[in-house]
């Protein structure tokens, strides 16, 4: 399962999210979206207008902090 954090500099949410997941135990790459433009296009073209994003093997994906999505994603992980 590859989980994908589109982020931004300075963005709170962004921070919690990733600090959940560590938690958590789950891996997952990081992308700024402020120096990938394909990957601004990317979360754009899947309907997002803002950080953060998260994007689950493609096809699942949400923004913001959402603990009950990463306590899926752990158990779903074990």
């Amino acid at each position: 399962m590859k989980i994908t954090v589109y982020s931004k500099p300075g963005c709170q949410q962004c921070k919690f999210t990733c600090l959940a997941l560590d938690h958590a135990g789950i891996h997952y790459s990081v992308i700024d979206l402020t120096t990938n433009a394909a990957a601004l296009e990317y979360v754009q073209d899947l309907g997002y207008s803002q950080a953060h994003i998260v994007v689950v093997s493609g096809h699942h994906h949400w923004s913001g902090f959402n603990p009950t999505q990463i306590e899926r994603l752990r158990l779903a992980i074990q």
